[in-house]
């Protein structure tokens, strides 16, 4: 498959790509508003993923034409920049395409993160209103410490969390997601459960904040 990463300059971004490039054989596209960035951002990811004898070719575009040629479309792009992605992205995809969404609305005051939904409920929400009719969205990788995410030394063992309306959607990030090694998924169900998943982000940052050697947390669940 392709994997478009719209937004695949920044922290979850370059974890994503790194991390399917690495456990996968899918095509790996990295799209961002600035095409020279998401050119130079694809090399630095071959450079690192050629340093471990891995040989594959990252390619770097605007979002727009990375979600053009892509089946996935991953909107690895903070919350606040979330509408204006999709509707760069919105006459590129089709319902033979799906949308995944990992965004999270967070505020931070003297106390710490705080989950900051919209007026539609809950980020994906917001996507799902803004996403062309038909095409599917699935919410999943909410959860992940990007930082451990793009160390391709570090073992992962984490749940990454996937809810949506559309069941082959969801079965096809799942597929995505559990190629990755040391990733399980976890059907939470419908978008009407986003809110819940989302939340847990910023309890985690806070979890990290304050105790030591906890900077890297995901979920599981046993």
């Amino acid at each position: 498959m392709r994997i478009a990463l719209c937004g695949g300059t920044g922290d979850i971004g370059e974890g994503l790509a790194l991390r399917w490039a690495y456990h996968t054989d899918h095509e790996v596209l990295v799209g961002s508003r600035d095409p020279d960035r998401a050119r130079e951002k694809a090399k630095e990811y071959e450079t690192e993923l050629s340093s471990r004898a891995v040989d594959c070719t990252v390619k770097g575009f605007d979002n727009a034409m990375a979600a053009d040629r892509a089946d996935v479309v991953v909107l690895a792009v903070p919350a606040y920049h979330l509408v204006d992605t999709i509707e760069a992205v919105a006459d590129k995809v089709d319902e033979d395409d799906v949308l995944v969404t990992p965004a999270v609305g967070m505020k931070r005051d003297d106390d710490g993160f705080h989950y900051n939904a919209p007026s539609a409920g809950s980020v994906a929400a917001l996507a799902a209103e803004a996403a062309p009719d038909g095409v599917p969205l699935v919410g999943a990788f909410h959860n992940l410490a990007a930082g451990k995410l793009a160390n391709l030394d570090a073992d992962l063992d984490w749940d990454v969390l996937v809810f949506g309306d559309d069941p082959d959607a969801k079965d096809i990030v799942s597929m995505l997601a559990e190629e990755i090694r040391g990733i399980r998924t976890l059907d939470v169900g419908g978008l009407a459960n986003a809110s819940e998943v989302e939340a847990l982000t910023p309890l985690l940052i806070n979890v990290a904040m304050n105790n030591d050697g906890m900077h890297d947390l995901g979920v599981t669940f046993e």
